[in-house]
């Protein structure tokens, strides 16, 4: 593995900030002018966009660079972190898509409300919140690892910049200028991508010669994954795409209802081929790299090309962070806003704009703080994926089964769904169990048992009114 000169680490950053400069300038020129098209672009997007959009906010840095990883240490079944989405897509266009677009709302937790009552908003905010802040943990983390790569940087300052530069895109365009800027993002990603698999086979010298290599698990589909795990993952899959909430603002932003069924088509046709491409690249860097730290499987490749081809992927893996962080920026900003500071101070346009775009700035930020901190990345990513399907298993209720539960036995399935799943991930999920089963029963689960503790005090006798004497 050669080393670039200094010659070649200054095309590459000129590069670099070149793109960052002219992108820049178009999110400026396309920024928000109120708080509507700030947070769904007046609700005029083609569905096209919106499509590319969905499937770059799931198939970020976060999810290339750790799908990589965990090809590289349990081969090629890992895929399927991002392969599944092309499932849950086309699943959530078929069923949620149009009942979310025509709520009017453009948050989870505001759709949900309308069923179970502001207290169950308020749960599903935090929890949301919550998952969506470790999501851009990660994020800071897969961008940080290219870019540290590349620039010889540590990973904290690598991270910081990352903040400082994804922060610009959101708080000063919104989602007008994030959603058009991300066409162009998503199209050099797949530059990106492609060029690294083209540099990864050149070394490998094929197919045939990793087949041969390495352990035969690493071309099974479970792997060393097992299809427990496998199966968890379309599930937490599944669960993130119907509740997400960049998700439901995204379809929000289209022209109409069936136009946001058809974004859901979009980004599972796109997420197949980059599903692919990755898996690929995973297994040639544990083929030609088996002694490396696994979170460089793919930016390890970038010293194996030239200035200018390192240039483009370097570019491309910085887009897919720009696109990961602006997104969950803005869904955590746009949850903040409508859900907590709209119902506190009831403020005018201007006011409520002004906010939006000062609490973006903060949102930007906080993650840096738990960098240091961050398990690895597949794992984190399926555990906030985990914490947003048992918003999914309400929301789902909430518009399939009408009668089924009511304001508190949401609240208190969604509660003990967040603590369960969060305390079970940190126990490394006991007895073989995945956190994600704990997110999908737990809802459930509360639920039927408030129903059914509700119905036994309305019947026990000691509850009723005693006649006169």
């Amino acid at each position: 593995m050669k080393t670039f000169s200094s010659t070649d680490m200054t095309i590459i950053v000129v590069m670099v900030i070149a793109y960052i400069l002219v992108t820049a300038w178009l999110s400026t020129r396309l920024r928000s002018k109120s708080s509507n098209e700030f947070l769904v672009a007046s609700r005029t997007m083609p569905a096209f966009v919106v499509g590319v959009l969905m499937m770059s906010e799931f198939i970020g840095a976060k999810s290339s660079v750790g799908t990589a990883q965990g090809v590289f240490e349990s081969g090629i079944a890992a895929s399927w972190a991002v392969l599944s989405l092309a499932i849950a897509f086309p699943l959530f266009g078929i069923f949620l898509a149009k009942k979310l677009y025509n709520s009017g709302e453009f948050t989870i937790s505001g759709a949900v409300a309308k069923r179970y009552g502001r207290s169950t908003q308020l749960i599903i905010s935090l929890i949301m919140i919550y998952a969506l802040l470790l999501v851009n943990l990660g994020n800071y983390l897969s961008g940080a690892a290219a870019i540290s790569t590349v620039l010889h940087l540590s990973l904290p300052a690598a991270a910081f910049i990352t903040a400082v530069v994804s922060t610009f895109y959101f708080a000063f365009g919104g989602l007008k200028s994030v959603a058009y800027v991300t066409v162009i993002h998503t199209a050099v990603k797949y530059l990106g991508v492609f060029i690294v698999l083209g540099v990864a086979l050149s070394l490998t010298g094929g197919i045939s010669p990793m087949v041969e290599k390495l352990p035969a698990y690493y071309f099974t589909w479970d792997g060393q994954i097992g299809p427990s795990k496998l199966i968890a993952w379309l599930i937490g899959n599944i669960g993130a795409v119907f509740c997400t909430q960049f998700i439901v603002q995204a379809i929000s932003s289209t022209k109409s209802a069936e136009g946001a069924r058809r974004s859901t088509y979009i980004a599972a046709a796109l997420s197949i081929p980059f599903s692919i491409a990755l898996g690929v690249i995973g297994l040639a860097a544990k083929f030609t790299y088996p002694d490396i730290k696994s979170i460089y499987a793919l930016p390890v490749f970038l010293h194996e090309m030239g200035p200018a081809l390192a240039g483009v992927v370097t570019i491309s893996l910085v887009a897919s962070v720009f696109v990961g962080v602006s997104t969950v920026s803005l869904a955590i900003a746009s949850l903040v806003i409508k859900d907590f500071y709209i119902p506190m101070f009831k403020p005018d346009p201007q006011r409520e704009f002004r906010a939006t775009r000062l609490l973006s700035i903060a949102i930007g930020f906080v993650p840096l703080l738990l960098v240091f901190f961050a398990p690895g990345l597949l794992q984190l990513s399926f555990f906030t994926r985990a914490l947003r399907l048992s918003i999914s298993i309400v929301a789902m209720l909430a518009f399939y089964v009408p009668m089924f539960g009511n304001n508190r036995a949401a609240s208190w399935g969604l509660g003990a769904a967040a603590v369960l799943t969060s305390v079970w991930y940190v126990l490394g999920d006991p007895f073989g169990i995945d956190n994600m089963y704990i997110a999908l029963a737990t809802p459930a689960v509360a639920m039927v048992l408030e129903r059914v503790i509700s119905k036994i005090a309305h019947a026990d006798p000691a509850q009723s009114p005693k006649p006169n004497a």
